[in-house]
């Protein structure tokens, strides 16, 4: 599968949605979508915690 731009992806998105669909939902979908793909870039450069590391961290607070 090739990688989009994100103007791709944010058009992609944005046609998926209803024709009714406000501007503050819009806003927000692609503002879940941008955090998936930095969750998902940061998981395949090995920045990110195991979650018992993460209880680790709990536990000291």
């Amino acid at each position: 599968m090739q990688t989009q731009n994100a103007k791709q992806e944010a058009l992609n998105a944005i046609q998926q949605l209803p024709d009714t669909v406000g501007t503050e939902e819009i806003m927000y979908r692609l503002y879940v979508l941008e955090n998936i793909r930095r969750g998902q870039k940061d998981s395949s450069e090995g920045k990110t915690e195991s979650a018992k590391e993460v209880l680790k961290d709990i536990q000291s607070w």
